[in-house]
């Protein structure tokens, strides 16, 4: 951050998890550390050096992939550079959200800074004047194997810097080569090296990981308070939370879990009035919640340790070395760490859902919660929580499916120059969909656990699940007989996805990623 809280200063390598999710969710200026200025221009002065004393240098001045034994004259370079971003433009499907194109972009640009991929300090000020003015290049969401890089996706957002294609701007589509115009801006003109630099790099694939990240971190908030509300609701027992069970076992995000739930139960009536009751144990998905809830802590954990090192990484080739004047071909596209964080991350959103459902049926089961039968007094002429429970099983089954890992799904390409894939890409894109589905799943089990508290009147709940108790009739009515039952999922499941409750609850709740 600057001096400025609504200024984001970009330093090459040394971006936040904060950051970046400051980023993801808008409403800061981001500006460049001109610290970088040096390095950018030591890279870009050894490839003009390469091209003035004509030296044959994979990306510079040769064809791509399986073309690389192709050497091009130095006055087709500049047409060498625009044509590999044409002609890699093929995506396709819906397009990725702003929000996404402005991580993607912003991590393009500190990558681009740290001076090993060659370019010229104006082509990272291009994407930092799109940010500035806010235009979003319209990128089809499908179309990379997160192989050589997101090839097309960042084709499409390259290909818009030039003035070709579609950007978005105040929300509307609009012709790239007419904003430029309208904005006074230049359209970019590539330099050697300067196309593949831009199209080469995890960006694309990080930027849906990191997305999926940010949204997981709301649900774990959200689970753990509905969670903690069912507890009550099924007059469940706290013991399984003692500290002492879980430090025996000695996993951290378990410990961290447990707190939490103890902290949110502390105080309650409907707890102190069955103190004694000879009920022995809860259903898992009550008494193992620091379990696996913490397993999924644990996992985020991981996963963002993962992707802040490659959201801060060199990822495109070939790699300049300044020092010794080289220019070395490896393979730092390769978006393996991402596409393995993605499946891992992919797992932690089912399992949250998982035992979220689990819970909803349990509330809705009276002869195990001990509530009327799915949450209404005269069921029968009333169907109560019944299909919402549907739904949220559906729902959980929809996640199973959509956590296969998608690493291990490899497909050769370009001839079999590319002939070991990741994925990354659709394999990270996948978890904004999961985590949708699994929102709407702890959005319900939130409904149900509501309602459950108050068929416990006039006990009340602790004094947190009490204030959330009061947030979720704010947004759905207390549920009397048979209503018209989706807008109520519908604004539950909005709450949830806005994060509010994590930022609400905080004080109740374990610091979820590290800065």
């Amino acid at each position: 951050m600057n001096g400025d809280s609504t200024s984001i200063l970009l330093s090459p390598g040394h971006l936040t998890i904060d950051q970046l999710r400051m980023i993801y969710e808008g409403g800061y200026s981001l500006s460049l550390d001109p610290a970088c200025r040096d390095a950018v221009d030591a890279g870009a002065a050894t490839v003009k050096e390469i091209v003035d004393k004509n030296k044959t240098v994979y990306g510079i001045n040769t064809g791509f992939g399986r073309l690389a034994q192709e050497v091009i004259p130095h006055d087709k370079l500049e047409a060498l550079q625009k044509n590999l971003v044409l002609s890699h433009s093929t995506g396709t499907g819906p397009l990725l959200g702003d929000n996404i194109v402005r991580l993607v972009m912003a991590m393009k640009a500190a990558s681009l800074a740290r001076g090993f991929s060659g370019v010229r300090l104006s082509v990272i000020e291009a994407l930092m004047t799109f940010l500035d003015h806010d235009i979003y290049p319209c990128i089809p969401a499908k179309g990379s194997v997160g192989a050589s890089g997101d090839l097309a996706p960042l084709a499409h957002m390259t290909a818009a810097m030039m003035g070709v294609g579609n950007v978005r701007l105040n929300g509307e589509i609009v012709p790239a080569d007419a904003t430029l115009k309208a904005l006074m801006l230049t359209p970019l003109a590539l330099g050697p090296k300067e196309g593949l630099a831009l199209l080469n790099g995890t960006q694309v694939s990080t930027a849906l990981a990191l997305a999926g990240l940010f949204e997981t971190e709301k649900l774990l908030a959200a689970a753990t308070l509905a969670g903690s509300l069912s507890l009550d609701a099924a007059q469940g027992t706290d013991a399984p939370f003692d500290n002492r069970i879980h430090a025996a076992r000695g996993q951290i995000g378990q410990m961290e879990m447990a707190a939490s739930y103890r902290a949110l139960i502390e105080g309650s009536e409907i707890r102190k009035s069955h103190e004694e009751c000879t009920k022995v144990q809860d259903p898992y998905c009550l008494r193992c919640q620091p379990q696996v809830m913490g397993a999924c802590l644990d996992q985020m954990r991981q996963v963002a340790a993962i992707l802040l090192i490659e959201a801060n990484a060199v990822s495109d080739n070939p790699l300049v070395f300044v020092e010794t004047g080289e220019v070395i071909s490896g393979g730092n596209f390769h978006a393996e760490p991402v596409a393995l964080a993605a499946d891992n991350l992919a797992l932690a959103i089912a399992e949250i859902g998982s035992m979220s459902e689990r819970r909803i049926a349990m509330l809705v089961d009276t002869s195990i919660s001990g509530l009327p039968a799915f949450l209404v007094t005269s069921a029968g002429i009333n169907s109560g929580f019944m299909i919402a429970h549907v739904t949220a099983a559906a729902l959980a089954s929809e996640n199973k499916q959509q956590a296969y890992p998608a690493s291990v799904d490899s497909i050769p390409t370009s001839a079999n120059q590319e002939d070991h894939v990741s994925m990354a890409t659709h394999g990270a894109r996948r978890l904004l969909r999961m985590a949708e589905n699994t929102a709407t799943i702890v959005g319900i089990e939130l409904l149900a656990a509501t309602q459950g508290i108050e068929l416990r009147s006039p006990l009340k709940t602790s004094a947190p699940l009490e204030k959330l108790h009061a947030q979720i009739r704010e947004i759905a009515a207390s549920y009397e007989e048979d209503r018209f039952f989706a807008p109520d999922i519908e604004a539950a499941k909005k709450l949830v996805m806005s994060g509010a409750l994590r930022k609400q609850f905080a004080d109740f709740l374990p610091d979820t990623l590290e800065s």
